[in-house]
Parts: C-alpha cells; sequence; structure tokens
C-alpha cells in the first residue's frame, strides 16, 4: 500500500494510521511512523534476515543479557507528549521489565510500549537498507536510546553506535557521536554489560 494515500488516512494520528494501514494489508506487516510518514513493508521480512536478527539475540540472551527481545513497538514523543515515531527494532534490550505505567501506555497507545525503556536497539538490513541507515538511525538518536547495532547486508558491515546527540530541537539533524564500524566477520565490540558480538555467522545472510 503507497503510505501517502489516501489522503483521509495521512491526516489521522499516528497510532490510529498504522491500525489502519494493518487492517488494511493483504499479509502480516509491521508498519511503522518514522520523520512524519508511514512505513508499509511490501512483504514480511526474508528468512536470511529473520535468521540474522535471531542470531544476534541468542548471542546477546547466551552473554546473559537479561531483557532482550523482538517484536514490541515502541512510541516516541515530542516535548507537547505528541507522537513523533512508531518504531519495532528487529531486536532490542530493555532497561526495565514493564510496570504499571508502561502497561497503562501500552494499552492506551494500542500495542505501543515508551521509548524510554529501551537500553539498545538492533536493526538488520532489507531491500530497504536507507530506512535502517537513515530516518530510523536519526530517531533512535532523538530518543536518547544509548546503543544502536546495525548489521548492514548491503555494505556488509557492522556498527555499534553510541552516545546520541540531539544538537537542537530538530530530531532529523540528531546523530550517534561514536561509530564503532567492522567487516562482517570480525567481532563487534559493545559497550559494557553488553558482549562482543560475532558477526561472522551474519555472513550468511
Amino acid at each position: 500500500m503507497d503510505a501517502d494515500t489516501p489522503d483521509l488516512m495521512s491526516r489521522l494520528e499516528p497510532v490510529a494510521l498504522l491500525a489502519a494501514y494493518e487492517a488494511a494489508s493483504p499479509m502480516p506487516v509491521i508498519p511503522e511512523y518514522i520523520e512524519g510518514r508511514a512505513y508499509v513493508p511490501s512483504a514480511p521480512p526474508d528468512y536470511a534476515h529473520s535468521d540474522t536478527a535471531m542470531t544476534a539475540l541468542f548471542q546477546l540472551r547466551a552473554a546473559g543479557v537479561a531483557r532482550v527481545g523482538r517484536g514490541n513497538g515502541f512510541r516516541c514523543t515530542d516535548s507537547t507528549g505528541a507522537t513523533t515515531a512508531l518504531l519495532v527494532p528487529d531486536l532490542y534490550v530493555l532497561r526495565r521489565r514493564p510496570n504499571a505505567a508502561d502497561d497503562a501506555h501500552y494499552a492506551r497507545y494500542e500495542g505501543w510500549y515508551p521509548v524510554d525503556m529501551l537500553a539498545l536497539v538492533g536493526e538488520v538490513t532489507s531491500t530497504n537498507h536507507e530506512t535502517d541507515t537513515g530516518p530510523k538511525y536519526r530517531t533512535y538518536a532523538a530518543a536518547g536510546i544509548p546503543v544502536y547495532v546495525l548489521i548492514d547486508r548491503h555494505a556488509r558491515t557492522a556498527h555499534c553506535y553510541t552516545d546520541p546527540v540531539l544538537p537542537g530541537e530538530d530530531p532529523t539533524e540528531a546523530y550517534y557521536d561514536t561509530d564503532i564500524k567492522v567487516d562482517l566477520g570480525d567481532p563487534l565490540p559493545l559497550p559494557a554489560p553488553f558482549p562482543t558480538l560475532d558477526t561472522a555467522p551474519f555472513l550468511a545472510g
């Protein structure tokens, strides 16, 4: 579905907008809302994408990292409390288990948790790799998420972004000040308390 039409849908509040897109999709896809527009996948992720995300997730779990998961959505807001982004990371680590306030937020916003729960997010690029390296990169930085791990299958590199910076009020100007970059196949060190990731298995993707 074209994310820019029909015009009525483009004027919906972002949570309602994505619910409408998801309901109208002929296949199971998870839309996101980033930098003022809906991103609606044309198809679910392929096996290699899912395998890479799960391999990274299992490495974190095997290293004893708590509250690792995938499949949940997170809502970003501006200073007025308005929704600015709705994101579904390929994998994440939470700062805390959902508390009563988080559960109330989840119920109020139809399945979206508050973004401040996130300690780490991870993305695996697919055919629309520019989304993960551009809009999502900036949105995660603007939200102040401390660590963004990117497995870029297009460039065959892995990145650990840290030290998010929002220089002004415009979230599209946000960035991560530190980028540890390695070729796929080389170990990717993450900041404590996270482990070093073995990126060799990601070469198959």
